[in-house]
């Protein structure tokens, strides 16, 4: 189906009905999708790209949108006569509009390089309970490609201008009304072209460099977290800002203590004796040993809970508790004097 006879509003995939700001939406997300620039040689997105561009030329104009649903698509197209108010746009988008909105989505305007932000990394770090309790600072050492410093990440020691499009960047190409504006196929954009490939990058414009750096950590760390070291990671292209460094963290398992969110789990092995007396026990916490009151008569299972004794939450500036569950161990061996001691126990009980 040729663009003569589709339905603009079809074109951007919205409703008849579509707000301004719907009509704006849906151009955006489309024209990131089929920009010649994004897709180098793919002539199906580059004929996309047209389409949309031309939609958007009439639906994003109030006035336009109201000629086109009353009147349809014909006063648009090359040749017409006799439309009041119609004026001839150049789908180079010469008249505004769409052209400040690539100008907003690739920060750039007609004769400029387009700039794109460099590649997201991404690394994990594992640390133990008691760093992810504190808080800590970790080496990571990473290869990464940063823009070359010699050539200022042009990938040229010389260039001269392009001749195809005399250092604009860009080539018009149809005829009459219908001009569209492309990326010059020689330069890719640059406007200009290397005579001389820079001899640290090669002419790639992008150096590899591997280096060691310190990852804070803050207290509260869980299994999942997710660090964000903004501008650590790929070179920009065309003068792009740099790509972001994320690193994921994973929290190794503890012998003694368990973690549920910010709350920590203990089992605390206690004797008979100690459970039928009670008294003062010495119970490990990520701070050291503290003590504890065991009330006489504590069953095997019963569970205690130490305020604040947990991983603090950063978020909500408040930490999580310590859970203390009784575990009451029973002999293995016995003497003949412990023997004759749990037998008046057992007299005590039935007694």
């Amino acid at each position: 189906m040729t663009t003569a006879t589709k339905d603009y509003y079809e074109m951007l995939g919205v409703k008849r009905d579509a707000s301004q700001d719907e009509i704006k939406r849906a151009f955006r997300k489309l024209a990131r999708k089929y920009h010649p620039d994004l897709n180098l040689g793919d002539k199906s997105s580059e004929q996309k790209f047209k389409e949309i561009n031309e939609a958007y030329e009439v639906l994003g104009d109030p006035k336009k949108r109201a000629d086109y649903d009353q009147f349809g698509k014909t006063p648009f197209e090359a040749g017409a006569r006799g439309f009041e108010g119609f004026r001839p746009f150049d789908f180079g988008f010469d008249f505004g509009g769409a052209e400040d909105i690539f100008a907003n989505l690739f920060g750039s305007r007609r004769g400029e390089e387009i700039p794109l932000r460099g590649a997201d990394l991404a690394t994990s770090i594992e640390i133990s309970l008691e760093e992810a309790y504190k808080g800590v600072s970790k080496p990571i050492t990473l290869t990464r490609e940063i823009s070359c410093s010699a050539c200022k990440g042009t990938g040229a020691e010389t260039s001269q201008t392009c001749s195809n499009c005399k250092g604009a960047g860009v080539i018009q190409q149809g005829k009459g009304y219908f001009r569209v504006s492309q990326t010059c196929p020689s330069c890719k954009g640059a406007g200009k072209i290397i005579t001389k490939a820079c001899k640290s990058c090669r002419g790639s414009g992008t150096v590899l460099v591997t280096e060691t750096i310190k990852v804070k950590i803050p207290p509260g760390a869980h299994t999942g977290s997710r660090l964000k070291l903004k501008g650590m990671g790929g070179a920009g292209i065309k003068k792009g800002h740099l790509g972001n460094l994320y690193i994921e963290l994973t929290v190794k398992p503890h012998a003694v203590f368990k973690r549920d969110g910010d709350d920590i789990y203990v089992d605390m092995s206690v004797s008979i004796g100690e459970a039928v007396l009670g008294g003062k026990i010495e119970v490990p916490t990520l701070d050291g040993q503290v003590t504890m009151t065991l009330p006489p008569g504590t069953d095997s299972g019963k569970k205690f809970k130490l305020k604040g004794k947990g991983i603090p939450n950063t978020k909500i500036g408040i930490r999580g508790d310590e859970y203390v569950t009784i575990k009451i161990v029973v002999p293995k061996k016995v003497t003949d004097k412990m023997r004759e001691a749990l037998k008046e126990v057992e007299k005590a009980y039935k007694a």
